[in-house]
């Protein structure tokens, strides 16, 4: 159902890859809103995917682009302005990736090259979009951009191991630049800590699918699907927001305020009593 939230929009939407990306979603919803926005990602993950599909089913103009280098968004967001006649009202940066987890480098054995990498592509490339948007004045006043992250930002989870310096540093970037963005030009920026979700890069990190059912069983409404964090992404675009800015919201069925579950409990239960059988 469209309830024309963007009507009349303009905006980038970083990181779509594939059916399973977020970003994804968001493109869908967005141009069913009643958005145009142009689609990006890096020229190597724009060869691996299916953005074109994408793009045509959006309507939407495709612009190549490396998120790490400022000469690269600075055409790409004169190239969008050029493309959507105006200046942008949102952006969204669905952007991650961490050359220690595809390596399988354990956290206490980083390689520190590749660490700098993932700091690089997964954090910095935020404050590089927000600092190139304000330096060309491309985005409207009550613009709205929002990053996603993921609660290894604030709790430890082993095996997201650089990744989840990356998040703290996503947030971070995302409160203090909008504190800047918002006197300048009343932009808002927020982060959304989303569920684990089943996507390309998501999938690639160690014991991925055990984590997915623990945090489904933690959480009272189960996981948040790409589809509700594409919703949650809608209402921070759209004027409906207008006063929520610097913050990190969870799209997570609740599993950030929970501290065991009873299925959770229940399971314990289970192993401890089998264990106990076990015994002579």
């Amino acid at each position: 159902m469209s309830y024309g939230l963007l009507k009349g929009k303009k905006g980038i939407i970083f990181g779509a890859l594939d059916e399973q990306s977020i970003a994804w979603k968001v493109a869908l919803k967005a141009h069913e809103e009643g958005a145009r926005f142009t689609l990006t990602n890096a020229p190597v993950a724009m060869r691996m995917g299916k953005i074109k599909e994408l793009g045509q089913a959006c309507d939407a103009p495709i612009i190549g682009a490396d998120a790490t280098s400022v000469e690269d968004l600075e055409k790409l967001f004169r190239e969008s302005m050029d493309a959507l006649g105006g200046k942008l009202d949102f952006v969204l940066h669905s952007i991650g990736m961490s050359p220690n987890v595809r390596k399988d480098r354990h956290y206490t054995d980083l390689n520190y090259d590749w660490y700098l990498k993932t700091l690089d592509i997964s954090a910095l490339s935020f404050h590089k979009v927000l600092q190139t948007a304000l330096k060309l004045d491309a985005m409207n006043d009550w613009g709205s951009v929002v990053a996603l992250s993921y609660i290894a930002a604030q709790r430890t989870f082993p095996s997201y191991n650089d990744m989840a310096e990356a998040k703290a540093t996503l947030e971070s970037i995302g409160r203090s630049f909008g504190y800047h963005f918002g006197k300048r030009n009343k932009v808002r920026i927020n982060t959304i800590s989303q569920s684990p979700t089943v996507t390309t890069a998501g999938s690639g990190i160690e014991g991925f699918d055990v984590f997915f059912h623990f945090a489904d069983k933690m959480s009272p409404l189960g996981n948040a699907p790409a589809d509700d964090c594409a919703g949650l992404c809608m209402f921070l675009f759209s004027d409906l927001s207008r006063s929520v800015t610097m913050q990190n919201l969870y799209n997570d069925g609740g599993f950030s305020s929970v501290g065991v579950s009873e299925e959770i409990m229940e399971m314990l239960g289970e192993t401890m009593k089998a264990k106990a059988g076990l015994q002579p």
